[in-house]
């Protein structure tokens, strides 16, 4: 206990003068979840088996008010840059940018020169540096891992692509997956579990340095649960039958489980979103397929809590568990897409019949109706500005002497991480230059006082903090959250809640808060102007830009002109095939 204290003594001086002896540093695990929501996690409310990732939840500090991007590529560039996606060059996903915004400033869609990565910092400063699995955020030579400071790197460019088959696209983005090996193409196996393969690289990278005694920096980039979901049979037959109530009665489960572990209030209401459909009305053949996909969702982020579980078993066998900080965050809220303009694409890709869902050659997909219940209490899921869609679940465990099995409901920003890990290790924020470049400083607030107990918040009351993707806007203030989301999940005009009493987003009060709606109205002005937000084109719709950017990126580069006329074919296949659906299922 005594050599505990002494150690956390000397990394709060250090935090504060930016000194530290390498041999006391801890090693630092970031672990990064794929579209999961705000109540997979065991530990926030779900039924989901993850026993490993629990475990490491109760040694630290779970963030119930955490909040990302609601999309991959502009939260994983502000997780390693601690820069708003906006300045960083990730203003949106390039799959989703309209042409009007392609190459303008913030939306080069992966990070420009003016960033410096947590990781460069940490390997100048003496860390062993790897990463395996999802990067996104650039695939430019300079944006490699091995330019952005990650000593060994096995990582997929891409925003996804399929779990057993890693050079199999999941959607028509470009003609091949980009797959780098410490920056230059990779060789990948033909096959391969993505979870299994991401674990089994950086348990390698750690065994191989002979730098043993320099602590290290791990960040495993996960694909679970991007779609396809995709699951070993022995884990998917695990969850079999467990899900026959359905989506709302899940949606309804996951919210008293959260309550009584204190993630949320007691009291805490929510809505039913609009596009959650009507379980009791579907055939009892569609509500086994529908359960059928539950079951593959619940499996995938088991076998991934699994491969944690090995990864902190080698750290155990190796001791060096004791002394290494985790981080777990998913990278927005729950898929909701129902991917109905792929279909035609996916039907000559992949099955999707019911007995081989979860298997090597299909394609699952959990849609809008399971993702309202992922995403319970809150309201909307990925893409939008609404909590289901940027809140997520984050915890930060192993500090010595910290306080365990701890909850704070302070409102954090994944900007905040970046300046977290440099103070866990010693390291000194760059300001504005690094290696004698101008870059941007760092926006996010360390959150070591959490941690130690010092503070409560890191943000003041009065402290402004903007937020935009894709047109969904909002702008938090405290305990209070403008918002502005575009349909589905919204219809364009701003709301006003205070989202740690109403985490669910039931009740706007902008009419009791006339002065205070209009000031953060300001207040969101202010930010987009400094940050240089775009307004979206006219009639912008994200469905339609993955569509033409998909013609520009993947048809054309494959097929030529005769790509021209593959999108009209497949276009009006869509819209038969949505007719005919719609006929089916009313």
């Amino acid at each position: 206990m005594k050599n505990s204290r002494t150690w956390l003594l000397a990394l709060l001086l250090a935090g504060a003068c930016g000194v530290l002896a390498a041999a006391m540093r801890p090693n630092l695990v970031v672990l990064v979840a794929d579209d999961w929501g705000f109540t997979d996690l065991g530990a926030f409310g779900g039924e989901i088996d993850t026993p490993h990732l629990n475990a490491l939840a109760r040694r630290g500090t779970r963030f119930a008010n955490f909040h990302a991007a609601a999309s991959c590529a502009p939260t994983r560039s502000m997780l390693l840059t601690g820069v708003d996606n906006h300045r960083n060059g990730v203003g949106n996903l390039r799959e989703t940018l309209p042409r009007e915004h392609i190459g303008k400033p913030g939306y080069q869609g992966s990070m420009t020169h003016n960033v410096v990565t947590v990781a460069s910092l940490l390997q100048d400063s003496g860390y062993r540096t790897y990463i395996t699995g999802k990067w996104n955020v650039g695939s430019e030579p300079y944006n490699l891992p091995n330019r952005r400071g990650f000593d060994r790197s096995i990582v997929q460019g891409d925003t996804g692509s399929d779990n057993w088959q890693p050079q199999k696209r999941y959607l028509p983005h470009g003609p091949r997956v980009d797959w780098f090996e410490d920056g230059k193409p990779a060789v990948m196996p033909a096959e391969f579990y993505s979870s299994t393969y991401f674990v089994d690289r950086m348990i390698g990278y750690l065994k191989a340095d002979p730098a043993q005694h320099k602590p290290f920096f791990a960040y495993v980039g996960f694909q679970a649960n991007h779609v396809p979901i995709q699951a070993p049979k022995a884990f998917v037959d695990k969850y079999k039958g467990k899900y026959k109530d359905g989506w709302d009665a899940l949606r309804e489960q996951r919210r008293k489980s959260a309550a009584e572990l204190g993630v949320i209030p007691a009291d805490t209401a929510m809505v039913r979103m609009r596009t959650t459909a009507d379980w009791n009305a579907l055939s009892e053949a569609d509500k086994l397929y529908q359960q059928r996909q539950m079951e593959i969702y619940a499996a995938m982020a088991d076998a991934m809590d699994a491969e944690v579980g090995r990864l902190v078993a080698h750290l155990k066998a190796t001791g060096a568990y004791d002394n290494t900080v985790f981080v777990f965050m998913s990278d927005n809220g729950a898929e909701g897409s129902d991917y109905n303009e792929a279909q035609i694409w996916l039907k000559t890709q992949y099955r999707q019949d019911i007995d081989q869902l979860g298997a090597k050659g299909a394609y699952g997909i959990p849609g809008p109706s399971w993702a309202s219940a992922m995403a319970s209490p809150l309201t909307g899921y990925k893409f939008y500005a609404a909590e289901g869609g940027i809140r997520v679940p984050m915890f930060i465990a192993g500090l010595p002497g910290a306080p365990g099995n701890a909850l704070n409901h302070a409102l954090t920003h994944v900007t905040d991480l970046a300046p977290t890990l440099l103070d866990l290790a010693g390291v000194p924020q760059p300001g504005r230059s690094y290696r004698d470049q101008p870059i941007e400083p760092m926006a996010g607030k360390s959150l070591l006082p959490l941690l130690t107990g010092a503070a409560t918040g890191v943000r003041t009351s009065d402290e402004p903090l903007g937020y935009e993707l894709a047109g969904n806007l909002a702008l938090f203030r405290d305990n209070l959250k403008l918002v502005k989301n575009s349909p589905p999940v919204g219809d364009g005009q701003w709301r006003l809640y205070d989202i740690v009493k109403d985490p669910g987003e039931t009740r706007d009060l902008q009419a009791d808060m006339p002065q205070l709606f209009a000031t953060m109205q300001q207040d969101y002005l202010a930010y987009e102007k400094a940050h240089g937000v775009l307004p979206m084109p006219e009639g912008y719709n994200p469905q339609r830009a993955v569509l033409i950017n998909g013609l520009y990126n993947y048809w054309w580069p494959t097929y030529g002109p005769g790509a021209l006329v593959l999108l009209v074919l497949l276009t009006g296949g869509i819209v038969l095939w949505k007719r005919k659906r719609r006929a089916q299922h009313p």
